[in-house]
């Protein structure tokens, strides 16, 4: 019997996922730092554990206040700037090495901030899907005191959430043995602890997330990621939603600037991308898992998506294994 799984597990596990806890800044007022664009498949975040500092990420909207507890992930890896907001010329920063991780330090003597810096590293194509589907910007405020369902839901998730950065702060502040593992461990719990949060939340914009915080929507999310290869149609979909399929695209566009059928394009070659990679599995067979019946609309589908045939795909993974194992 085959495991049920929410539409977050389903979409998680279709992914590599890895977390990388990289700095700790101790700074007094004023202070600032810069991040340029990141690297494809690379999305920094930042923790506040003290203090407060401001974000300004161009393109994404006004300047973001952050407190102590709120967390940001910046998933288009936009460049960005956070600052301690007095407009002064910040102070020089140094670094130095911890055991397991770098810390950054000023000697400003204004009002202080501490906060932790790492990146989360997806792997190709699930980067790209990341990118397509999550706001530039997501902030998650845990601090935020819990509502009305008490220890349930939502109250649960952010009081998970407030328990995982508690122990990264621990961790970041001691000479643990195993210490740089745990904390990038740590990490990568703390990409899908976020995500469950801001489903939960309504507070997303835009993308996956906003379709999740949804009720009218959220029964289309679920059964597309839930079950990618059945052939759903619009009205199908729309009827899972209680509403006109004219009703139903327009909400899509909306929250993710696209249809349903894009979003299951998506899912599909997030899935196909995977199998491809498994030794023997030929594209007939994964055309087939992925709710395809023509392997010629596949390997279009594929192409358009990935950018290079389901072939060259596999070829490129294999490559890099072997490189990987000679490495």
């Amino acid at each position: 019997m085959s495991l049920s799984q929410d539409w977050l597990s389903r979409l998680l596990a279709m992914m590599t996922v890895r977390g990388q806890l990289e700095l700790r800044c101790s700074y007094g007022a004023p202070w600032q730092v810069i991040y340029g664009d990141s690297e494809p498949g690379e999305m920094p975040y930042h923790i506040v554990l003290g203090g407060s500092a401001i974000l300004e990420t161009p393109g994404s909207g006004k300047p973001e206040h952050l407190c102590a507890g709120d967390i940001v992930m910046l998933a288009h890896g936009s460049a960005h700037r956070l600052h301690d907001g007095g407009g002064a010329r910040p102070k020089r920063a140094s670094e130095r090495a911890a055991l397991n991780l770098t810390i950054s330090e000023n000697k400003g003597t204004g009002p202080r901030l501490d906060m932790l810096c790492g990146r989360i590293i997806l792997a190709p194509p699930h980067d790209r899907l990341i990118r397509a589907y999550l706001p530039a910007r997501l902030v998650t405020r845990t601090s935020r005191a819990m509502g009305s369902d008490g220890e349930e839901g939502q109250g649960v998730a952010q009081a998970q959430l407030n328990d995982l950065v508690a122990l990264m702060r621990k961790e970041a502040s001691a000479d643990n043995l195993g210490g740089y593992a745990m904390m990038n461990a740590l990490s990568a719990a703390l990409f899908a602890l976020t995500m469950r949060v801001a489903s939960g939340s309504g507070d997303a914009p835009v993308g996956l997330l906003a379709l999740a915080g949804n009720p009218r929507l959220s029964p289309a999310l679920t059964a597309i990621i839930g079950d990618p290869a059945r052939p759903w149609t619009l009205p199908e979909l729309a009827n899972l939603c209680s509403m006109s399929r004219a009703t139903l695209i327009r909400h899509f566009q909306d929250k993710l600037g696209r249809s349903p059928n894009d979003l299951l394009t998506d899912i599909r070659m997030a899935l196909a991308a995977n199998e491809l990679k498994r030794p023997g599995s030929s594209t007939e067979v994964v055309a087939e898992a992925v709710g395809y019946q023509s392997v010629a609309a596949f390997r279009r589908a594929f192409s358009q998506r990935l950018g290079m045939t389901p072939a060259d795909w596999r070829r490129s993974q294999q490559g890099k294994q072997r490189a990987e194992l000679a490495g």
